[in-house]
């Protein structure tokens, strides 16, 4: 699309952005916004961000060697293209994200959209509320770390990073409503929803999730509290919810908003309900108290059978799912909160379509090929998605009598203090553990590895191998497996690469499991 920066950037936007200073000619038309000067085309708005690693304004020239007509930057530039418009703010990654809602026209505000935030099972949540959505023939988009739908097919996200750029996140978003989506779920992650970034500063919210809240992403906001309180932005964005009149012509009385969604069980869940003055809905997956609280659950490989209990009607719901591991009850509980909300439909005409639901690739992720053991996929990188997974997978081996051989490892550049912890919780459960490189980025693999060691009680040699590589790792663990055992490979899930320092590794886990597979004879 084009605008001349005059009709987006406005006076509103300007304060918004906190503008300071212009040069230039004052109306290019703008051809498309880039914060990566390589990717810029003629006519195109770069915003030069200040970086970890390197300075946007150092590309600046590049940007306007590829054509760049309007440069928004931070630092004042003493060499001006008379042909070039240049817009300083006081920071310019705060800046990309009401520029570029107003570019694309305020997406957001021509749908519901809904947030999921959480340490674990964002991705995972978001997947079940668009699936239930598109089941009650409603059209809706969404993304998430794994895959987006802008309206027609999903796609698979090929990057490592679950919130885009503000300019990302408006582009998708104007998609989804020229596509026709009344509904959208977004994966909004801490990082997204930081001021620092501000990637979702601009989004209209009309509901909040909160799945759980664990320590994690330390490395970026320096402290657990500053990392909650990035959180619970998502809720402070439902007060901010204001629907337009085309908004409210084409809903009516038709939804619960704005909304919250939140983890009775999880102890930070009143932050969050404080963090909004609208209404907080609550699941409770321990069966404690909440809107709506599971009571029995039976799980299997293939799926659970589970009753929820609603209080306030009295009401027991029974629920089958095809989703493997338990914890996704949890998922599933939010899930349909959302939906009754959006839709102001009851619990128990939703529940039915729980069972067509479709686990999320590399999420407790199955490979059968015909191995008398089981081998499992999943993405969980914390202790405390570890203490989902392992307690129910080392219930039912006590039954059958077999091991559990884990493979995982931890990521490089990131929080540091979860290393030991990982390998503490994996040591209770573990009969074997083979650690390897998750993503070591810039730092030393083995380095990596020997801090996760470091909460291994598991005996080197014997029952821990240390094995950077990772196609390596996995070989080595189902070498070990014997009938009836589970190897369980973390870390990866549906992730496409490994990460080193120079350079990026194609590689699929569940891929290179089945090669694996194949070599020793299953296929």
């Amino acid at each position: 699309m084009e605008k001349n920066l005059s009709q987006f950037f406005t006076k509103e936007i300007s304060e918004k952005s906190g503008f300071i200073s212009l040069n230039g000619v004052m109306n290019p038309l703008v051809t498309g916004l880039e914060y990566d000067s390589r990717q810029v085309k003629p006519g195109n708005l770069f915003f030069a961000l200040p970086g970890l690693h390197t300075d946007g304004s150092l590309y600046i020239i590049d940007a306007i060697n590829r054509g760049a007509a309007v440069i928004v930057h931070e630092n004042e530039i003493r060499k001006i293209n008379p042909n070039v418009v240049y817009l300083r703010v006081k920071n310019s990654r705060f800046a990309m994200s009401p520029i570029s809602s107003s570019f694309y026209d305020f997406p957001s505000s021509r749908m519901l959209v809904t947030g999921v935030t959480g340490t674990e099972g964002k991705s995972t949540t978001v997947y079940l509320i668009w699936q239930l959505l598109s089941l009650l023939k409603k059209k809706a988009g969404f993304f998430s770390t794994v895959q987006s739908c802008l309206g027609n097919d999903v796609y698979w996200n090929s990057e490592h990073q679950t919130t885009p750029e503000a300019p990302v996140v408006q582009r998708l978003l104007r998609e989804m409503a020229d596509n026709g989506c009344e509904y959208a779920v977004l994966e909004a992650s801490s990082h997204g929803l930081s001021p620092k970034t501000n990637r979702l500063g601009d989004v209209d919210f009309c509901s909040g999730v909160l799945t759980n809240l664990t320590h994690e992403h330390l490395e970026f906001h320096g402290t657990f509290e500053q990392y909650r309180d990035d959180k619970a932005n998502l809720f402070r964005a439902l007060d901010k919810f204001s629907p337009t009149p085309e908004l409210l012509n084409k809903f009516g009385g038709s939804f619960t908003g704005p909304f919250g969604v939140v983890n009775a069980d999880d102890k930070n869940s009143r932050y969050f309900i404080k963090a909004t003055h609208h209404k907080t809905f609550t699941y409770s997956p321990a069966g404690r108290d909440g809107d709506v609280i599971l009571e029995i659950i039976e799980n299997s490989a293939w799926g659970s059978w589970y009753s929820l209990f609603i209080p306030a009607l009295k009401e027991h719901i029974n629920i089958r799912d095809k989703l493997p591991g338990a914890f996704n009850s949890a998922n599933v509980m939010a899930s349909l909160l959302v939906v009754s909300g959006l839709l102001k439909m009851p619990l128990r005409e939703i529940a039915p379509f729980v069972r067509f639901l479709k686990p999320v690739k590399g999420r407790m992720t199955s490979i059968d090929k015909g191995q008398p053991f089981e081998v499992i996929v999943d993405y969980a990188h914390t202790p405390s998605s570890f203490t989902a997974i392992f307690p129910p997978l080392h219930a039912r081996q006590i039954k059958t009598g077999g091991k559990i051989i884990s493979v995982f490892g931890s990521a490089g550049e990131r929080d540091t203090k979860k290393r030991a912890e990982q390998g503490e919780v994996s040591s209770m459960y573990s009969d074997y553990i083979v650690l390897t490189d998750e993503d070591p980025r810039g730092e030393d693999s083995m380095s990596i590895i020997e801090e996760i060691a470091k909460g291994v009680t598991q005996k080197r040699d014997e029952n821990l191998f240390l094995i950077p590589d990772r196609p390596s790792a996995v070989r080595k663990a189902l070498s070990l497996a014997q009938k009836g055992d589970i190897v369980l490979f973390l870390g990866k899930g549906h992730e496409n690469s490994i990460i080193y320092a120079d350079n990026t590794m194609p590689y699929d886990e569940i891929a290179e499991a089945e090669k694996a597979l194949a070599e020793i004879g299953f296929n």
